[in-house]
């Protein structure tokens, strides 16, 4: 069993890094923080140009008909420069879910704009001061001549304000367990109200959305009425083993950055890498490093392949890696001793963008819970 990048795979990274190096790395996702975009728009134009964005779309849609292997190389680089915008959300959410629920008509109309880097989508799940359990969704659509009328809101919807469609969960009829939901692909439109909310890391912007008596064609339904949920079961599985790459690819920069600290940082007289306490604390962050990028290899791998422990090995990557990434980011804090966690220093982006992983669409206890699940346990 090899589920190692190929050369190729390799060789792809190594452009993209160059090009994400020559961008200035986490100067984009800085620039960001400030409310410029312009650095970021270059950026994701640029990956649009190396293909980027139709790797796993189908060359019908203009895409490059690859699996989800081949986007780990884009979403390590991304996590490495802490790049922001919805391209997680659009590439491992979005266009599986498109590919293999959309109706003709919608695979037409999204998937060759999203090939093209000129169209990306989020996702609206949450709903304000409520969880992720399914029992909880209120923002309801109802149909009325034809169309879908919607009343509601969401919150905490990933970079809201950058992306042009939103994939929405809606309640369509009663039901618990996730009966009665649906998926719903809304275009931005004046109709919907939205509300920036902090975040604690702010190379990420959330945002609230209110929808009051939004109508919207029923041909927007992504798969059939009231069976939303579980598409979207099936679409986090590609989300959260992308998810996986993201935070190892953020893991791996965390530990060569304080690397080359422990070696220029003196202390008595001395670079404080030759301190043992330093030593075993960066060779504790390689294994943790090590550990996550087998495990998110084996999920993108297995979900592939479609092998019959996918499921569990993608909760688990996703969990362990949450973890791993804070312990990691946490340790390169403390190594920098007090310049750590000034503005100044790129750790303290790391740390905050782990952070916001720890609960991004659920918490480290839910996975590991569907971890337990997936074993039959």
């Amino acid at each position: 069993m090899d589920f190692a990048l190929s050369e190729e795979q390799e060789m792809f990274r190594g452009y993209l890094r160059k090009y994400l190096d020559d961008a200035g790395q986490t100067k984009v996702a800085r620039e960001f923080i400030k409310g410029e975009m312009h650095a970021l728009k270059n950026s994701l134009a640029g990956l649009a140009e190396l293909g980027c964005t139709g790797i796993n779309i189908s060359e019908r849609y203009g895409g490059l008909g690859l699996g989800a292997l081949d986007l780990v190389p884009v979403f390590e680089e991304i996590g490495r420069a802490l790049l922001p915008g919805v391209y997680l959300e659009t590439m491992a959410l979005v266009v599986p879910l498109l590919e293999k629920y959309g109706s003709e008509e919608q695979k037409e109309k999204y998937l060759s704009e999203i090939a093209s880097g000129s169209k990306n989508v989020t996702l609206a799940w949450a709903e304000p001061r409520k969880s992720y359990n399914p029992d909880e969704i209120a923002c309801f659509a109802r149909e009325e001549e034809g169309a879908l009328v919607i009343d509601g809101m969401k919150s905490l919807v990933p970079d809201g304000e950058l992306a042009d469609t939103y994939l929405l969960l809606v309640r369509t009829s009663e039901g618990t367990g996730g009966d009665g939901l649906s998926l719903v692909l809304i275009d931005g439109t004046d109709d919907i109200e939205m509300r920036t909310q902090k975040c604690v890391d702010e190379t990420k912007h959330l945002a609230e959305m209110t929808f009051r008596e939004v109508k919207v064609s029923k041909r927007q339904l992504l798969g059939s009425i009231n069976h939303g949920w579980s598409i979207l079961q099936e679409g986090l599985l590609y989300l959260n083993a992308a998810l996986s790459s993201i935070m190892v690819g953020g893991m791996e920069k965390i530990v060569e950055m304080s690397t080359e600290y422990a070696k220029i940082r003196e202390q008595f007289g001395q670079p404080i890498g030759r301190f043992q306490a330093i030593k075993h604390r960066i060779v504790d962050m390689k294994l943790e490093l090590e550990t996550a990028r087998s495990l998110s290899y084996y999920a993108n791998w297995s979900l592939e392949s479609e092998e019959k422990d996918r499921k569990a090995a993608i909760f688990s990557a996703r969990a362990f890696t949450t973890e791993a990434y804070i312990r990691v980011a946490s340790h390169n804090i403390q190594i920098h001793g007090g310049i750590g966690f000034t503005e100044e220093m790129d750790c303290q982006l790391y740390l905050k963008r782990a952070r916001y992983f720890e609960n991004y669409l659920g918490s480290t206890s839910h996975y590991n819970e569907q971890i337990a699940l997936a074993m039959g346990w």
